[in-house]
């Protein structure tokens, strides 16, 4: 779109003064980088939402949305004939005496520990509040904290794996002695990615390994598992800060990177100023690398800039942590009301959807996509809250809403954003970034994918969005907003393009995150094998095309209100 393939209109610097008042645009979640405020732009265009083209858009949009709320609904109704095919993955509920379907597996295991979760946050809370009682130099000087930060997540590491706490901390000591050995030369950051891989890898071949495979006298250790056993599933995100610690230990001892100014440093800045050598110390290593907060899920933070937060503190105001714990809220209420009252998992999973019209196949795939979204940023921002109650800023792992998307290449900067920012900096960029585009794409999603699983259904999904990327980047050549964005149909053609990208990359999903290869495959001949499913196609084609339009309009406003956003 109009939004992404234009150039960015005016350097993105914070500027002092009065900010105008957010409106609509408040809706979406501030982040340091990906929104940049600014004065008033003037020349931006004028608002189009009251004109007759918007005012028709609006009228669309209050028919058709109650409509899609409503279809899912009526599929969940107990007297539905799919009913009894799924009705055993549902369980007691809390809301207007219905069932809840908490049949997603990833989310149950969430939403079931979310007290023993809160539970821990508060005793990690006041532990570091009583270290910086006894230990007052620790409240100017952060960097005293690493000690605490060390010792108390590696009592929750053996409090969440058992005695497999002993097989991560084998791992990581592996990881930071041949990080030192090499920190420099050639190969350091060959050495660190075939290390790493390999150990993901062999994670998922041996299951996590077994002591009793070592001596059958170790078998009782395999016993003692702790709260969440599983410890090499959850050791992939562990996996991506032990490249980043040794990737920026490396870079620093090549003096790669930009130069310490000694002011303040903004978010870029944090991650590529390199630190002092004694920074890269084991104690630090530890402190990061299983940082209690974010050790389960994330967000991702790079060493660089979770060490700068330390050596130079952000004032994190009360006023945002509460607005962010508000977000939290109305996010995790939001998924309650879906899940109580369209249980489209358990449809999907079951596939109970037999008999069902071309119109609400597609309202299960989307809902189910809908709840793909919420059941990643409902835990995130929990993580992320707790690391800004400790005075530690993550990145904001989803900026727009899963509905609110168009462009492939926006979407992936605003869906798990710190992965994404982690991505950029110790792939796409080292491979040559825009110079080498699709070949770096292609490197990245494989990588992605198989991070993620190591199953056929997301290698297929990462190799689909790279083929799905690049009508977006042929676009951005042959139609650039620089030579026709003031022509009036580049709107309208561009909202064409959101139309295609927004079924591509529905499709890519549902194969990688919801129904897979198979679903899909039957979702496309209900869709397409008849003249009621191509109907259907053409509604709700023209459908996205209004949404689409809406997109580019909220995000003028954003650029009218000084905000500026990749995404």
């Amino acid at each position: 779109m109009p939004s992404d393939l234009r150039s960015t209109p005016k350097p993105l610097v914070v500027e002092v003064g009065p900010l105008p008042r957010r409106g609509i645009t408040a809706l979406t979640v501030e982040t340091p980088t990906s929104t940049r405020f600014a004065r008033i732009d003037p020349t931006r265009p004028p608002a189009r939402w009251k004109t007759p083209e918007f005012i028709l858009y609006g009228i669309i949009f209050v028919v058709v949305v109650p409509i899609m709320v409503w279809v899912p609904v009526t599929l969940s109704q107990y007297d539905n004939p799919n009913y009894p095919l799924y009705a055993h993955r549902l369980s007691w509920g809390w809301i207007a005496g219905r069932k809840i379907d908490n049949s997603d597996s990833q989310y149950r295991s969430f939403r079931n520990n979310i007290p023993s979760l809160i539970f821990l946050s508060a005793a990690f809370l006041a532990s570091g509040r009583l270290f910086e009682f006894f230990r007052p130099e620790a409240r100017s000087d952060k960097l005293q904290r690493t000690s605490f930060l060390a010792k108390f997540s590696i009592l929750v590491l053996f409090g969440l794996h058992g005695t497999s706490a002993l097989k991560v901390l084998a791992i990581m000591g592996l990881n930071y002695l041949g990080g030192k050995l090499l920190a420099g030369t050639r190969i350091a950051p060959f050495a660190t990615w075939v290390f790493n891989l390999s150990v993901l890898f062999l994670n998922e071949a041996y299951s996590g390994y077994h002591f009793s495979s070592l001596h059958p006298s170790l078998g009782f250790m395999d016993n003692i598992s702790g709260f969440y056993p599983r410890w090499h599933v959850n050791f992939n995100i562990t996996m991506l800060r032990l490249i980043s610690f040794n990737m920026d230990r490396h870079w620093a001892h090549v003096k790669a990177g930009s130069e310490d100014t000694g002011q303040t440093l903004n978010e870029k800045q944090r991650t590529t100023v390199p630190l002092a050598a004694e920074d890269y110390s084991f104690q630090n290593y530890l402190a990061y690398s299983l940082y209690t907060p974010l050790y389960i899920a994330g967000p991702i933070m790079t060493f660089n800039d979770f060490l700068w937060q330390l050596r130079r503190p952000l004032e994190i105001k009360k006023s945002s942590v509460l607005n962010y714990a508000i977000r939290f809220l109305s996010c995790f209420l939001t998924m309650e009301l879906i899940l109580h009252f369209m249980y489209v998992v358990a449809i999907k999973d079951t596939a109970a959807w037999r008999g069902d019209s071309p119109f609400e196949l597609s309202m299960i795939g989307f809902w189910n996509l809908i709840i793909v979204w919420l059941k990643l940023l409902i835990p995130w921002r929990f993580f992320r809250l707790w690391a800004l109650m400790d005075g530690m800023d993550p990145p904001e792992n989803m900026i727009r809403c899963m509905a609110n998307n168009y462009s492939p290449l926006g979407f992936w900067r605003s869906w798990h954003r710190s992965y994404n920012l982690w991505i950029v900096r110790y792939i796409y960029i080292p491979l040559g970034g825009t110079k080498n585009a699709l070949l770096s794409i292609v490197v990245v999603f494989t990588f992605v994918a198989l991070w993620h699983d190591l199953s056929l259904g997301l290698l297929a999904w990462g190799w689909l969005v790279s083929i799905f990327i690049t009508p977006e980047l042929a676009a951005r050549y042959f139609l650039p907003a620089s030579k026709y964005g003031d022509k009036p149909w580049y709107r309208h053609v561009c909202a064409l393009g959101g139309v295609v990208n927004i079924l591509t990359m529905m499709t890519a999903n549902l194969i990688g995150f919801a129904i897979g290869v198979d679903g899909v495959k039957y979702l496309l001949e209900q869709l397409l094998g008849s003249w009621q499913g191509l109907r259907f196609m053409l509604g709700a084609c023209v459908c996205l095309f209004v949404a689409v339009q809406v997109m580019f309009e909220y995000r003028e406003e954003e650029m009218r209100r000084g905000i500026f956003r990749r995404c």
